[in-house]
């Protein structure tokens, strides 16, 4: 790919997709009639809870490691993360051959840590969200890692498009389409391959009124940062919007709409009780704006939530519970 391209285009996505069907899943569209009619319209959900990982993050980060050049690869790459990107990078750089570190925050969910190391990561637990990039840039002049974004990345949003590829293969003409919005990796790469198929689809970021990020760049038009994340949706919790992401959401993104904590929670526990799908919180918060009216939505419509992973550690499961 060109990096000095400002957007993906279809053939970007599309051109990923060879290389990933040889190491992920295709994820399923489950229905739900009873959540659908709760809400007043034909619902599906896009399950990535079962990709490899547990999340849509793989999608991505396979493709950002293929680019790199061999002597980049031969270095070795490091990224910082909450969790799943973490665990993305550690799989996907196994499956190339390539050594990976992760800088995590010292709160990050100890089942995704021990998971990164499980995947054959080296992880070190450092600080705050805000203390994982000076860490990184230590790593990086100390032991010349090459530096692979969790989300702000032309490469990882066209993998991270192939969801909208296969979203629309099985449902050709959703009238609206849900996405969790962190860094924005995810939206930015699932609204480009959306509007370049079906212009008319409506696609809706969500993010959480704790770390909504990529709202306030929205209304100042650059990438900023917030100083205070406060959220249960730890993969939601990224403290800035990139360059990338928000030049995608300004131009494929029709909305991005806020839930809470408490509307999270909520629609986690219906999903589990009525899909009997496990999402965690950031998955969940797609369906929360749905569910909570954060959206204007015509009765009938047909409605795609991207659950964008299930990986909830265990002690929080609990009190979610």
């Amino acid at each position: 790919m060109d990096q000095s391209n400002p957007r993906v285009s279809l053939a970007d996505i599309e051109a990923t997709r060879p290389l990933l069907d040889c190491y992920l899943r295709r994820t399923p569209l489950v229905t739900s009639q009873q959540l659908g009619d709760l809400c007043g319209v034909r619902l599906c959900f896009k399950a990535e809870m079962f990709q490899k990982t547990g999340s849509f993050k793989p999608r991505g980060m396979l493709n950002s490691l293929h680019q790199l050049d061999e002597d980049a690869k031969g270095r070795g790459v490091i990224t910082m993360s909450a969790g799943n990107a973490a665990q993305a990078l550690a799989f996907a750089s196994a499956q190339l051959g390539i050594a990976a570190t992760v800088v995590m925050p010292q709160g990050a969910s100890r089942s995704k840590a021990a998971a990164t190391e499980g995947y054959g990561a080296r992880v070190l637990l450092h600080g705050g969200m805000h203390d994982l990039m000076p860490k990184v840039q230590q790593l990086q002049r100390d032991e010349g890692l090459t530096f692979v974004h969790p989300f702000d990345d032309l490469n990882l949003i066209a993998g991270h498009g192939t969801l909208g590829l296969e979203l629309l293969e099985e449902i050709p003409a959703p009238d609206v389409v849900i996405v969790p919005v962190g860094g924005g990796g995810l939206l930015s790469g699932v609204a480009a391959a959306l509007k370049h198929k079906r212009p008319a689809t409506r696609v809706i970021g969500v993010e959480p009124e704790g770390a909504a990020a990529m709202t306030r760049s929205l209304e100042t038009g650059q990438p900023e940062r917030i100083e205070d994340v406060q959220t249960l949706a730890d993969g939601l919790a990224a403290p800035f919007a990139g360059e990338h992401t928000l030049r995608h959401v300004q131009h494929f993104v029709d909305e991005i709409v806020l839930v809470s904590d408490d509307e999270i929670r909520a629609s986690l526990r219906l999903i589990l009780e009525r899909c009997k799908l496990l999402a965690e919180p950031a998955a969940a918060a797609s369906f929360a704006a749905l569910l909570h009216g954060a959206l204007q939505v015509t009765p009938g419509s047909q409605v795609v939530c991207v659950l964008s992973g299930g990986n909830v550690d265990r002690s929080l499961l609990k009190t979610l519970l």
